[in-house]
């Protein structure tokens, strides 16, 4: 009987509380929101620039001169030498090649009518085991020099000693260059012309 009596007082309390709870919420959602401080205006204020301030316009750089033209160059004539020439040298070692067995002829134009003229002439390299055995010789040749002035129809004739300096006599000639015979204002071949070329080691 007794905690009967304390149940109901003590729901009897709780109940109450909750009342009263209840009654503060609504109370206070009912009260005025407070008025919300008015915002602070910023006033910026700008300075006007001083008069005095130098101002700085930038110029562009002259533009560069011109280039200058280059000097002309004057054109230089191949060599003409005649093919008497002697004492052709080497570092290692030195050819020396001998003088032609047929009339070349002076220099002259191309139209004109005249013997065709050496301008270009190779010297043979020395044949490196012929170098290391302190062979020394000779080999004479016979070719054609065609319209063109280029040369043909290289043969050995002879050589002292034997095949030990033909192929590079051979491929010297092969390479040298003529202004070629004029017959009526026209170039034609020369045929069976001979050259000797004299191998010898520097010092000897």
């Amino acid at each position: 009987m007794v905690r009967l009596i304390v149940s109901i007082l003590l729901g009897a309390g709780i109940t109450f509380a909750l009342f009263v709870l209840m009654a503060e919420l609504i109370a206070n959602s009912s009260r005025p929101q407070e008025e919300s401080k008015p915002t602070p205006v910023i006033d910026i204020v700008m300075n006007e620039p001083d008069s005095n301030t130098q101002v700085r316009s930038r110029v562009p750089p002259p533009p560069p001169p011109p280039p200058q033209q280059p000097p002309k160059l004057e054109p230089v004539e191949p060599d003409t030498s005649d093919a008497n020439n002697n004492a052709l040298s080497f570092n290692i070692p030195g050819v020396d090649v001998g003088g032609a067995s047929v009339d070349i002829g002076a220099p002259g134009a191309m139209m004109r009518d005249g013997e065709a003229t050496p301008i270009v002439r190779i010297e043979p390299k020395y044949p490196m085991q012929a170098a290391r055995d302190g062979k020394e010789g000779w080999v004479q040749l016979s070719f054609t020099i065609n319209e063109v002035g280029g040369v043909d129809d290289i043969e050995v004739i002879d050589s002292e000693p034997k095949r030990v300096f033909d192929r590079e006599a051979r491929r010297a000639l092969s390479r040298w260059k003529y202004k070629p015979k004029i017959v009526d204002g026209k170039p034609v071949k020369q045929f069976n012309m001979k050259v000797q070329l004299d191998f010898k080691l520097e010092g000897s």
